[in-house]
């Protein structure tokens, strides 16, 4: 409960946060200042601070407590992973190495890798052509 709370928080504060610092306006020539491109001092007091900065200000600090109450939150949770419900494989008999494998049974010296291609040739080769039942007509 508490920590749904807190999400639906942090979630609108970090809008909130976006939102406002959109709206802002420019502060200056930012690194451009460092080399002579403003005349504004780049340290100096930029007197008293906007609304919409002291509003930044504050949802900040809003955003980073909410962060770190999640995170020691989520912490004291027991650790579950997606992974963990998917069932485990089951069990294979592996093959012990120390065992070597049946032999391949033995042969004639002489194979013909073609065999049974040339079974097959031959057997179209016997048999007749069916006969046309029409005629075609070419395109």
């Amino acid at each position: 409960m508490l920590n749904t709370l807190l999400i639906i928080v942090h979630v609108f504060v970090a809008l909130v946060l976006i939102l406002v610092v959109l709206l802002q306006s420019g502060k200056g020539a930012g690194l451009g200042a460092g080399f002579g491109g403003s005349s504004q001092s780049v340290f100096g007091a930029r007197g008293p601070q906007s609304f919409l900065g002291k509003f930044t200000t504050g949802a900040a600090i809003v955003f980073m407590l909410t962060s770190l109450t999640l995170s020691v939150l989520s912490a004291g949770t027991g650790h579950r992973s997606v992974v963990d419900g998917i069932p485990a494989a089951p069990k294979v008999n592996k093959v012990d190495p120390a065992v070597p494998a049946a032999p391949a049974p033995a042969t004639s010296g002489n194979i013909d890798p073609f065999k049974a291609v040339k079974e097959m040739q031959a057997k179209e080769a016997a048999t007749p052509p069916a006969p046309a039942t029409g005629e075609t007509k070419g395109k």
